[in-house]
């Protein structure tokens, strides 16, 4: 053991930087995962930060009982008890009785226009204040509301700014911002804070989520609400989600570290390969395998615990960097968090794991390299490995093996899609995608890779020699090149396969959204009572739904007609006294309203209606909605535009078309691919230092070559030109491959779930080709330095050093 020590401890003082290449993936590998460690940890903080806190004075909480379901029942379920004044009243008997009330309001914009989703607002009793504010302070009079960080942050709100909202009858009222809150709205759906005044004025009937006493014992509280309520003891944090969000970010940073292995193993093995002469001449003076392997595996984990360092050290960093991308794409919203403030430095407890981790995983990369290193014969001393080619029989198994799980995975896919739609078809498409995976590129890729580099050799190789070099060495030692493109060729492909899935989803949303839909609907955003909507160009016919007890009233000559311009059948028969209803309520033979009975007579889309019974002849409610059909070439947004401003005493009138959808559709499909593009993006940067490793040994290996290179009049720029050269090539093998990899099996997997195949539009390649020409540009900042090594070697030195 201690001569293992003694060896290992020898090659780091004689060779520190090849001993300690290896370990370059594992510090991104590490710093990944640290980095989502540390960046789940600051979201967890701070949406643990913004929970509500049950004040201290609260001495029992009452609820209603769960009703249980019962699914023999037809018709409506029992509602049940509810928290009303009457159980104010008699909790009042015991002690203080307080109401907990969620109001819906309408927070205006800076047009003075009601947005599309509604504020949640929380009554807080003076008093008992229940919501941490990050700045300012909790609103004590009627004009003042406290807003959650995110409204106040795409707003640019602050303590004492003014904010208009609407009041139950839809009239503007100007309130202060008093603070901000910790808490955040998911998604861009404002949350605020007021007092129970002002709250009754923009709602006058909250929602009661349960009932605070402040006093009493709980038996008395039990006695006072009856059987039908439930009693418990406030718990301060009860609304903390605790460490829900920790592993959030964790299985793509598992898969960077997976990633890591992979190109560690990669390096490890070219290392050894190296220094195959004097591993040799070892054998021949003696050493045995046993020594030899634990040397190479002690090295490892030395380099694996430098690795952890380095990569703990980088994890916080790497966490700020991701937190501002998240801000500035837009995904820190979906979260409820921005301006996230992850620690730079790593706390003692993440240095360990990430040393820990990193030692583990760099063992486990080198323990097949150091046993095949130890297998050297003694006679590998008196010659010069010059290239990776195996024996004949050696070929020939690889080829069979290959082969083989190439056959398996045509099969896979072929079954996956038979059994499109089962629970079957997933699984198949996975081990098939497997299988292709470890049959073409890992099995096969010391095949696969250098053919695939060939081709991209006859591409501008007459013209540019460094390419045709570049696609040389690629050939000359195919096992590392295939190694090498391996972990980028898998990110490629998991990036492409997702994105090509969400532009697919995209695709059918446009489908489903251009569905016979309606042109545009003018709806009130609080669902009060729209006014008379003035008469606007380009509006080719248009319908008012009236509200009633078990759907919505037209007059139905004026339905027909909308329906007609909308060229939309199903309503010819509709008549007063009869309805239409939506296609999932076909079959029965009469809608109820109002203890009158309307005949079914045909059926629409439930886009068209709200997916609601449209009762012909009843127009004696309120106008809740008004659907519009335009004419050819009107603009929906300048017709939204033109009604907002004929209506500007109805702030809370908002206009909805078609346009919208789609637009809500881009904005998610946007938000999905940057995520997923950010977050598999850790993989690819991972793989890519597998690029400037190899390039560095690489260099190292042909420093005769390049020596003879030098002497024969090649510039230094030449040298730098070539190595860039091989980093590009291997990149767009791995590129490529794995975008044709992951394009076919996206294929294959929307054929098995059974959903129309659309193929995604350009908004999923664009993203694509970025990426693509991102990681090339990735590459060749990770062969500067090997360029940068080769271009200075002096002619002389190099060819002496042969």
């Amino acid at each position: 053991m201690s001569t293992s020590l003694r060896l290992g401890v020898a090659e780091f003082r004689a060779r520190p930087g090849r001993a300690l290449l290896p370990g370059v993936a594992l510090v991104v590998g590490v710093a990944c995962l640290l980095a989502a460690l540390v960046l789940s940890d600051a979201l967890t903080r701070s949406v643990d930060e913004g929970a509500p806190l049950t004040p201290s004075s609260v001495s029992h909480v009452v609820d209603v009982k769960q009703q249980p379901f019962d699914p023999s029942a037809t018709g409506a379920q029992p509602t049940g008890p509810k928290l009303d004044d009457a159980l104010l009243a008699k909790l009042s008997s015991v002690g203080r009785a307080v109401p907990v009330q969620v109001a819906q309001a309408d927070l205006l914009d800076a047009n003075g226009r009601a947005g599309q989703h509604r504020a949640e607002v929380h009554v807080q009793q003076p008093d008992l204040v229940r919501w941490p504010l990050a700045e300012g302070k909790a609103p004590a009079a009627d004009g003042e509301v406290a807003v959650d960080k995110i409204t106040a942050y795409e707003r640019g709100l602050k303590p004492g700014d003014k904010v208009k909202l609407a009041s139950a009858d839809g009239k503007p009222v100007e309130v202060t911002v008093s603070g901000v809150m910790k808490k955040g709205g998911i998604d861009s759906r404002p949350i605020m804070v007021a007092g129970p005044d002002l709250a009754r004025e923009l709602d006058p009937q909250p929602f009661t989520k349960e009932v605070w006493v402040l006093g009493g014992n709980r038996d008395a509280v039990k006695a006072a609400a009856g059987a039908s309520y439930v009693v418990w003891d406030p718990a301060p944090d009860a609304d903390k989600i605790g460490n829900e969000l920790t592993f959030i970010l964790l299985p793509f940073s598992v898969l960077a570290l997976a990633t890591a292995v992979f190109v560690a193993a990669a390096t490890f093995r070219a290392v050894y390969a190296q220094r195959q002469r004097q591993t040799a001449l070892l054998r021949c003076i003696g050493a045995q395998r046993g020594p030899l392997v634990r040397r190479s595996l002690f090295e490892a984990l030395v380099t694996g615990a430098l690795a952890g360092i380095g990569g703990a050290l980088l994890g916080g960093p790497m966490a700020w960097i991701l937190a501002r991308t998240f801000d500035v794409t837009g995904i820190s919203v979906l979260f409820g968090a921005v301006e996230l403030s992850p620690a730079l430095l790593p706390s003692v407890g993440y240095v360990i794991l990430g040393v820990v981790v990193a030692a583990l995983l760099s063992v486990m990369a080198a323990v097949r390299p150091a046993i095949n290193a130890a297998r050297v014969s003694p006679l590998a001393a008196l010659r010069d490995a010059e290239s990776e080619v195996p024996p004949r029989s050696v070929r020939r198994l690889r080829l069979v093996f290959g082969l083989l799980f190439i056959s398996g995975a045509a099969l896979l896919a072929l079954a996956a899609i038979a059994a499109k739609g089962t629970a079957v078809a997933p699984l198949a498409v996975t081990f098939s995608a497997i299988a292709a995976v470890t049959g073409l590129f890992w099995i096969l890729g010391p095949v696969t890779v250098p053919f695939i580099a060939r081709l991209f050799g006859k591409i501008g190789g007459s013209r540019w020699t460094q390419w045709k070099l570049a696609g040389a060495e690629v050939r000359r030692m195919p096992q590392r090149s295939a190694s090498v493109a391996l972990p980028l060729l898998l990110a490629s492909s998991m990036v492409t396969f997702f994105l090509v899935l969400l532009g697919t989803a995209q695709e059918l949303t446009y489908s489903f959204a251009n569905e016979e839909r309606p042109d545009a609907t003018v709806v009130d955003a609080g669902e009060r009572p729209l006014p008379s909507i003035p008469a606007q160009d380009g509006v080719a016919a248009s319908a008012v739904l009236h509200k009633a007890e078990n759907g919505s009233g037209v007059d139905p000559e004026e339905f027909k007609t909308w329906l007609k311009a909308q060229n939309v059948a199903g309503a010819e028969q509709l008549v007063a006294g009869t309805a239409i209803v939506p296609l999932h309520w076909e079959g029965r033979p009469f809608v109820e309203s109002d203890g009158k009975q309307y005949k079914v007579v045909g059926t629409v889309a439930g886009t068209l209606t709200g997916y609601t019974p449209i009762l012909g002849g009843l127009t004696t409610g309120p106008a809740e909605k008004v659907v519009v059909a335009l004419k050819p070439g009107t603009d929906p947004a300048k017709f939204r535009a033109d009604l907002q401003a004929a209506l500007p005493n109805n702030p809370t009138v908002i206009v909805q078309t078609d346009a919208d959808e789609r637009a809500e559709a881009d904005r998610y499909m946007h938000l999905g691919t940057v995520l997923m593009m950010v977050l598999l993006g850790l993989s690819v940067a991972v793989a890519v230092t597998g690029i400037g490793t190899a390039l560095t040994i690489s260099v190292q290996e042909r420093r005769k070559e390049l020596a003879l290179r030098r002497a024969l009049g090649v510039t230094q720029g030449g040298l730098q030109g070539g190595v860039i050269a091989e980093a590009v090539m291997l990149a767009l093998v791995g590129v490529i491959g794995g975008g044709a990899l992951g394009f076919g099996y996206a294929l294959i997997a929307i054929l098995s779930i059974g959903i129309p195949l659309v193929l995604p539009a350009l908004s999923v390649v664009l993203p694509l080709v970025i990426g693509a020409l991102a990681v090339v540009a990735l590459a060749v900042v990770a062969a500067f330095g090997p360029s940068r090594g080769a271009s200075r070697i002096r002619p002389a030195a190099g060819l002496a050093s042969g």
